[in-house]
């Protein structure tokens, strides 16, 4: 019995712990509206001061998420538009951007060549020029 009324006791505060919780998430939803269209303004009033404009690219905002649409040739434009997106104000990004296979194909080219002078060893530098470092001297303990 007395398990029984401490469980409907549980039971209780957790439903009215609940209750403001969700009249709260009902106010929310209301202005969501309103925030996504703040945001969709945002992320358009940056795109139409960039660069990426010229790619033509759509952008919807719901309920903070940001979907973007569209094509381009340069397959770093994918992840400017996430960053630029975010940066609005977007809580999360569908990014739905396509890369054309010449993007594509250049970006692999570049990463190739830089990983591949990366990979070239250093001139080692002649022995005369190597300085001996002293070596730490240790302290008794008090």
């Amino acid at each position: 019995m007395r398990n029984a009324l401490l469980y409907v006791t549980v039971v209780l505060i957790a439903f009215l712990s609940h209750a403001p919780q969700a009249a709260a998430a009902a106010q929310k939803s209301v202005s969501k509206t309103d925030s996504d269209r703040e945001i969709q303004q945002k992320i358009q009033a940056k795109l139409a001061k960039s660069k990426l404009a010229a790619d033509h690219f759509t952008v919807s905002v719901s309920h903070g998420i940001a979907t973007i649409e569209g094509n381009t040739d340069i397959a770093q434009h994918k992840g400017v538009m996430t960053r630029m997106v975010k940066a609005a104000g977007a809580t999360a990004v569908s990014n739905n951007i396509r890369v054309s296979a010449a993007g594509k194909a250049k970006a692999t080219e570049a990463f190739a060549n830089a990983r591949s002078k990366s990979r070239k060893d250093p001139v080692p530098a002649s022995p005369s020029k190597l300085t001996q470092v002293p070596h730490a001297r240790v302290l008794p303990v008090n």
